[in-house]
């Protein structure tokens, strides 16, 4: 495939810029009067785009980057520099495609798996703005990444439930269930007449084997990935001395290179789901050999088995708590002992679980569960109590530093770490809940999954109770704002024939649009009547010891209808959950198109680098980031030329990450043109402490110029609402959506309501952009100039 050709950078990401035209005077094709070369590098939004259309232009060639991500241009510009060096004006364009990072191939379906992982991880970038608190922020993210290991453990857990409890321990061991699913005939001591298998232990240690391969593919997936994402480094060079203000995260050198951090994380959350399975089968055979029938020499194994376990989970929380992100500095080391004997010492001992369980005990027959509700208590008890802790200092910083855009006044992060809790807890529950139902039928053969799980699904119920309730307060808000938006869409449209049903669209569509702005008042009510719920399901759980249902039978006939209720519909809603989940699941595996919209959702959940659990999706940014970064230092380094940084949506948070990786010299360089931004309206409200005011004053006042674009009917873009103070005022106002109210001899036909797509349309686009490249000064600063250019 024909590329571009490019001057290597063999000396340095520090090496001063060389501008073409003065590189060797006595050369007479180097003129004085050459123009430098102008460049618009476009990177689009959330669900992709073609190339084609990004540039339009069928015929495109990627200039560099691979299947993965690449850079394109149209083929008509491949030799563009050439041809502009010899006095032809004309910005360059070229798209840098990078959909595929987050919807390729079929395995992307099975990061369904990992959402809980996703959510619990953002909780972790929304911290508020704090300065001079390291310690404070430090504890923060320990906090956040105990949760994320307590999620771990709860997956894991429920594919115990599932193999050991369920399949192994109860169906197994009961004759009609059993009979009824004859590949666990092999296990049940009366259909395969007390078979080798059929022993409890036995059974425990063969199911294992399914905790302990979801394990593995939670390793595999993480490991998997780092070729594609955490192996990209960098442009190596020095942090700048503001860094260390908290006002410039973005821009310090590792921070989209977490490839230590995630090694060390992947390693402790991989020994922690193998200890997890060889504590499930540990502590059923200890109990055993720890009474009447037990021998004392298995009775002490037991006991040097579990101290072992425990002292290896203190040391892989150890290793959780130890070490957070290295930002300041390229951190190129790896912790390979750790990294690889964690996992190996933590497999050895659930070899030696599996050993102890297989062992012949005469006379041990399994009956009722195995002890779940105990584990499954106290993770729901530590994961609560994490969750306050969090609210506690997430308050505490914010209250240092006030920012009255941030979203739940700093909660934003503790209110995202409990959805994480919930949402981890549902999908356990709903797989244990639909494994019984099918295993047993309407048999009532077994005991079926533990109390607790079955206390969760029963406040599901009140939970979307409470939703809906919001939901049509929220509704009512957004019908109140439409009537205000009919006049405001009349004085838009000055002169024009009135047609209500035109004018009613338009207005429906900037009032659904403001609704985003309502998402951190939902957020807010969702996560605090989820702790609230789940306090009181673990309370009933614990106190009681039977299920919802069962303990209402000793209160009146309306609090036992309602328990009832409750019980049957929230086991309904989490089956119906569990089906939807695995059907998405299969088609994205199988439909492209599916499979692209589940990337929709990766788009803006893995924008952040995995900081608090190892099993998260991969950061796309981690790649998508460094690719910018590096094609705009080495355009500018070849050609000395002009730059517009041009980004869509999520490609325009894109583009001012790549811009705050930057040298200074070179952001002089850059003008920014966003259109359909979420950099305030969602990154600055949810991220303050990363895309807060201050963080974005301070791009717009190193960049050369930023102009941003934004509609009232765009769900997702908005102004970025900075101030003149800092130089050139950044927003436009509103456009106008629809273009035309109504048909006119430019649109014949009705003009379209576009919202959040297509700004390239409207004629302000193309000003702005020229402006923009206008406004860019030919003479090239000096490498370390300290002096804002000229706006």
């Amino acid at each position: 495939m024909e590329r571009v050709q490019e001057h290597a950078v063999t000396s340095g990401a520090d090496e001063p810029a060389v501008r073409p035209d003065r590189t060797n005077p006595t050369d007479p094709t180097d003129r004085p009067d050459r123009t430098e070369p102008a460049l618009e590098l476009l990177v689009h939004g959330v669900g992709g785009a073609t190339p084609e259309k990004m540039l339009g232009d069928p015929r495109t060639v990627r200039i560099t980057g691979d299947d993965t991500a690449a850079v394109f241009r149209r083929t008509a510009d491949v030799d563009a520099e050439s041809r502009t060096a010899d006095g032809r004006t004309g910005a360059i364009r070229e798209a840098y495609v990078w959909c595929n990072l987050t919807s390729g191939n079929g395995t992307r379906a099975l990061w369904l798996l990992l959402l809980p992982f996703m959510v619990v991880n953002l909780a972790h970038w929304m911290r508020p703005t704090a300065h001079d608190r390291k310690r404070t922020v430090r504890f923060y993210g320990l906090v956040v990444r105990l949760a994320g290991l307590t999620l771990t453990v709860l997956l894991v857990a429920a594919a115990c439930e599932v193999a050991l409890d369920l399949a192994a321990w109860q169906c197994a061991g009961t004759r009609a269930c059993a009979e009824r699913h004859s590949w666990l005939g092999f296990l049940s001591p009366a259909v395969s007449h007390d078979s080798w298998w059929s022993r409890p232990g036995r059974r425990l240690a063969l199911a294992a084997l399914v905790p302990t391969a979801l394990t593995v593919l939670l390793w595999y997936l993480s490991r998997r990935t780092w070729s594609a994402y955490e192996s990209q480094r960098p442009i190596p060079r020095r942090p700048e001395p503001d860094d260390e203000t908290g006002e410039s995260s973005l821009g310090r050198p590792g921070f989209w290179y977490g490839r230590r951090l995630v090694a060390r994380l992947r390693a402790a959350h991989t020994a922690a789901g193998l200890l997890t399975v060889a504590a499930a089968v540990t502590v059923s055979t200890a109990a055993f050999d720890r009474g009447p029938d037990g021998s004392h020499a298995s009775a002490s194994f037991g006991v040097l088995l579990e101290t072992a376990l425990a002292g290896l989970g203190f040391v892989v929380v150890y290793v959780v708590c130890r070490r957070g992100r290295s930002e300041n500095r390229l951190d190129q080391a790896l912790d390979r002992r750790l990294v690889r004997w964690l996992p190996l010492g933590a497999l050895l001992l659930l070899a030696l679980a599996l050993l102890y369980a297989a062992w012949p005990r005469p006379g041990w027959e399994s009956s009722g569960r195995l002890p779940g509700d105990v584990a499954f208590g106290g993770i729901a008890l530590v994961q609560g109590l994490l969750v306050i802790v969090l609210a506690v200092v997430a308050h505490q910083l914010h209250r240092t530093h006030p920012d009255p855009r941030a979203a739940m006044r700093g909660l934003g992060g503790p209110a995202v770490a409990m959805l994480a809790c919930a949402l981890g807890g549902v999908m356990s529950g709903g797989v244990s809940q639909r494994v019984s139902d099918w295993l047993d039928g309407t048999g009532m053969s077994i005991a079926g999954p533990p109390v607790l799980l079955t206390w969760q699904a029963s406040v599901i119920p009140p939970l979307l109770l409470v939703v809906l309730v919001l939901s049509a307060g929220l509704g009512h808000r957004t019908w109140r704002l439409r009537r205000t938006e009919l006049g405001a869409v009349t004085h838009d449209y000055p002169g024009e024939r009135r047609d209500h049903a035109r004018t009613a669209r338009i207005a429906s569509t900037r009032a659904m649009a403001a609704l985003t702005d309502r998402g951190p008042l939902l957020v807010a009510v969702t996560s605090t009547a989820t702790l609230l719920l789940g306090a009181g399901a673990l309370v009933g759980a614990f106190t009681t010891d039977k299920t919802p249902e069962r303990a209402g039978e000793e209160g009146q006939a309306f609090v036992h209808g309602a328990a009832q209720t409750a019980q049957g519909l929230g086991s309904w809603l989490i089956g119906l959950g569990f089906i939807l989940f695995v059907t998405w699941g299969r088609r994205a595996y199988k439909d492209p198109s599916a499979r692209r919209t589940i990337g929709i959702l990766w788009d803006v959940g893995t924008f952040w680098p995995r900081a608090a659990h190892p099993f998260a999706p991969p950061c796309y940014a981690e790649r998508a980031v460094p690719d910018l970064t590096w094609r705009i230092a080495t355009w500018t380094r070849a050609t000395g030329g002009r730059l517009v940084l041009s980004g869509h949506s999520q490609g325009s948070v894109l583009a001012a990450a790549a811009a705050w990786q930057l040298k200074p010299a070179q952001r002089k360089r850059v003008a920014l043109l966003t259109y359909g931004s979420p950099l305030e309206r969602l990154y600055g409200r949810w991220f303050p402490a990363h895309f807060g005011p201050a963080a974005l004053s301070r791009l717009h006042h190193e960049v050369d110029c930023w102009r941003n674009l934004y509609r009232l009917t765009d769900p997702i873009g908005g102004p970025v609402r900075l101030t003149g103070d800092c130089g050139p005022e950044v927003d436009h106002g509103p456009l106008k959506d629809p273009l035309e109210y109504g048909r006119t001899a430019q649109h014949p036909l009705p003009a379209p309501i576009l919202g959040h797509s297509d700004y390239q349309a409207d004629p302000v686009f193309a000003v702005e952009r020229e402006r923009l490249l206008a406004r860019l000064r030919p003479e090239v600063p000096p490498q370390g100039s300290s002096g804002r250019s000229s706006a």
